[in-house]
């Protein structure tokens, strides 16, 4: 990794973003310096991301940023295009909240982060591959260098995107959720590696929805609701005796907290997997594996990352071939009432079309009526002033709630759910699972639910089942 460069502090004074006359971020200032991390936590398109951007100068063209941000006294807001592209990678690094986006679909992994070494750090091709080696060894991916970011699995390719961010060696990282879709070993790694880079002498600012995350990187913890910063101060202050209620609330929708909240199923299977096989290549995901969901039931799915979660669901939907074995749906059910959410949600998305668009395509070919997406809007707290943006144009969170909408509106009998609520805050999720499960009470709907936070798979599911290992737990 090149030695961080040596930056002494981000200073942002009263900063406001507007789309129009319309104020989206508001006064916003905070202070960042070597030694002393900054997290910010809130609920989604509170506009956490949207600072990050303004730091970074890549605002989308129709926002406009004002008040002060100054990096060892540069004004990045004053700076030209020019003067801002050439800080990235250099001076800031930003590791992003979509790794699918920002990785080369048409590159292996491993070149990837070798071009850092090369191009940014000016190192010889053979020290750039060494030293990509040791980046990908680094975030556990030693094996994955010669992989393209299509064949690994989302929480692959989020280490693929820190290792990259790490090989630039600026001397401020903003890491906007990066430990989102993770499991707790390879997320305790990934904060382990932010601490580091912290004692290395690197700013950090954090943007996470994890309170755990927050709580292990210590420093100050901004907490912010609606384009303001209602709360900030030492971690352990913040994350204890928070001052604004809704930091209160954030606290308490940790799963951790939650009450039990599984029941029994009511009715037959909708879809089942009889002595299921996958391999990919040498690699051996799983054998003689048997799952089933029942009308009425969340069955949870959990294990490390890479262990073929996703890819136990998408056999389920016929999107993948088993090696052997066979899937069972229940008859005469339309193909189109096995739906999934996708665990990037820009993945299922054009991005050249407004989210108002896709909706009503959708409901005049499936001959819907409007009053029934404005229903879920309303249940799911989706602005209507959302709709007429692009899916670029709104935070993960928001477009993750949208996916929701698009799958429930078809009706469906079961419903794949690949990390449904990792890009939601603390408060979002718990109102969108308990969305789920009402949904799923009222109308019998069998859930398969991939998540890597085992108290929530705890919670919520009348079975999980442990991959990797093998282990199923009954709480029926």
């Amino acid at each position: 990794m090149n030695a961080p460069a040596n930056i002494r502090e981000l200073r942002i004074s009263e900063l406001s973003i507007h789309s129009g006359a319309t104020p989206i971020v508001r006064n916003i200032s905070l202070s960042l310096r070597p030694g002393q991390p900054l997290t910010l936590l809130g609920e989604s398109g509170s506009g956490k991301s949207l600072v990050a951007q303004a730091v970074m100068g890549t605002l989308p063209q129709e926002l406009v940023a004002a008040g002060t941000i100054r990096l060892d006294g540069a004004d990045l807001i004053a700076s030209s295009p020019e003067e801002r592209r050439k800080r990235w990678g250099r001076a800031i690094s930003l590791l992003p909240q979509e790794p699918w986006l920002a990785l080369d679909p048409t590159m292996q992994v491993g070149p990837q982060v070798a071009e850092v070494h090369r191009f940014v750090g000016g190192q010889a091709a053979p020290r750039s591959n060494a030293l990509a080696l040791e980046n990908l060894q680094e975030v556990g991916l030693d094996q994955a260098g010669a992989l393209y970011p299509f064949q690994m699995s989302g929480g692959m390719c989020q280490r693929a995107a820190i290792a990259i961010a790490h090989a630039a060696g600026s001397g401020l990282l903003i890491a906007d959720e990066p430990t989102k879709g993770l499991d707790a070993d390879l997320r305790d790694s990934v904060v382990t590696r932010l601490k580091q880079e912290v004692e290395a002498g690197r700013l950090l600012l954090t943007i996470t929805h994890d309170i755990g995350v927050a709580r292990a990187l210590g420093g100050t913890v901004g907490i912010m609701l609606e384009g303001q910063l209602i709360d900030i101060g030492p971690a352990e202050l913040v994350l204890s005796a928070p001052s604004h209620p809704y930091s209160r609330a954030l606290l308490d929708a940790d799963p951790e907290s939650w009450d039990q909240r599984a029941h029994a199923p009511s009715g037959d299977v909708v879809l089942a997997g009889r002595c299921l096989a996958k391999s990919f290549g040498a690699h051996v995901l799983f054998r003689d594996f048997d799952v089933e969901v029942r009308a009425g039931e969340i069955v949870a799915v959990t294990g490390p990352s890479g262990c073929g979660k996703t890819t136990v669901g998408n056999i389920l939907l016929g999107l993948v071939k088993p090696d052997t074995g066979s899937v069972e749906r229940r008859k005469n059910v339309s193909p189109l009432r096995f739906q999934k959410l996708y665990q990037d949600p820009p993945a299922a998305f054009p991005p050249h079309q407004t989210i108002r668009r896709g909706l009503r395509d959708l409901a005049k070919l499936h001959r819907l009526q409007w009053c029934d997406v404005e229903k879920l809007l309303t249940r799911l707290r989706l602005h209507k002033n959302l709709l007429d943006r692009l899916p670029s144009q709104i935070s993960g969170g928001e477009l993750q709630r949208f996916a929701i909408v698009r799958a429930l509106l078809l009706d469906p009998v079961f419903l794949f759910a690949d990390e449904a609520t990792s890009r939601l805050d603390p408060v979002s999720q718990k109102e969108v699972i308990d969305f789920l499960i009402q949904t799923v009470r009222e109308t019998g709907l069998g859930i398969l639910l991939v998540t890597h936070d085992r108290a929530l798979a705890e919670r919520i599911s009348t079975r999980t089942i442990n991959l990797a290992g093998r282990e199923s737990r009954d709480r029926r």
